[in-house]
């Protein structure tokens, strides 16, 4: 959602940069920021702490940043093509599903003021941060809040003695690196729409983000992912690895004039 559907990794930006100036820090850079975009919370803060070297208390740094948040997330807006593409996709017939690393506070802040925009994901479709059903540690760039998004919606689908939809049938939109990786090793296809400095920051590293490589270690990472593979089995869907080129993610520069055509989707 952040940075995907909303302004609001700028926003992110906005409120640690005050923070770092008033400590006599360097604005935060974006070899940073790209480890902290789409991560919960902890752990984005964990990253964040261990670069930045405040000469305040971590409480402190949290009161600050909570202050600014309140005041500037509720001017969030919705980023270019983002209004189209979930009109076009609700009447469409897909079925949608948010999956967030927001916790639920902040998701407030940043979307009472667009219901009209967010009224395209059912609420028993949406998974935020917080969600409790999400294990700990098992955030983005694990697949879990993927794989209970898709869970959401069969939930529904069974109700109503519907086929349910495949992890291969579903198609992820993911702005961050440890997203896209989420979305890839969910056993599901990918676009990546990513902020302009974040693409330069991955710039001849494309295919490795695509692929769902990039957040972590190469070879050793492809690794630890099999053997997640190995111990989730097929049928629960988890930890399956992309390769480069393997058509199944894509990257484009914003989300107007999506190409729905290419998903097989009818307008």
């Amino acid at each position: 959602m952040d940075g995907l559907l909303l302004d609001t990794e700028d926003i992110y930006t906005l409120c640690n940069n005050v923070i770092l100036r008033e400590c006599n820090r360097p604005d935060l850079p974006w070899n940073i920021k790209a480890q902290l975009q789409g991560r919960p919370g902890p752990e984005a803060g964990e990253i964040f702490h261990a670069w930045a070297q405040l000469p305040i208390p971590r409480a402190e740094y949290i009161r600050k940043n909570t202050e600014l948040q309140r005041k500037h997330f509720p001017s969030a807006q919705p980023l270019p093509g983002v209004p189209d593409l979930l009109k076009t996709l609700s009447e469409s017939g897909v079925h949608l599903a948010l999956a967030t690393s927001s916790h639920t506070a902040n998701f407030k802040l940043k979307t009472l003021h667009l219901q009209s925009l967010f009224r395209s994901f059912p609420d028993d479709q949406k998974v935020l941060g917080d969600d409790a059903r999400i294990p700990p540690g098992k955030g983005k760039p694990a697949p879990d809040i993927y794989l209970l998004a898709l869970e959401t919606i069969n939930s529904g689908l069974r109700k109503k003695g519907k086929k349910e939809i495949k992890r291969e049938e579903c198609l992820v939109f993911e702005d961050s690196v440890p997203g896209v990786e989420a979305g890839r090793r969910a056993g599901m296809r990918v676009v990546w729409c990513p902020h302009p400095q974040l693409l330069k920051e991955y710039k001849g590293r494309e295919k490795e983000v695509l692929a769902g490589l990039a957040n972590g270690g190469g070879d050793v990472q492809v690794k630890e992912v099999m053997e997640e593979a190995a111990v989730g089995g097929e049928g629960k869907g988890r930890g399956w690895p992309g390769r480069r080129d393997d058509g199944w993610a894509e990257l484009i520069p914003s989300l107007e004039g999506f190409q729905y055509s290419r998903y097989g989707i009818r307008k």
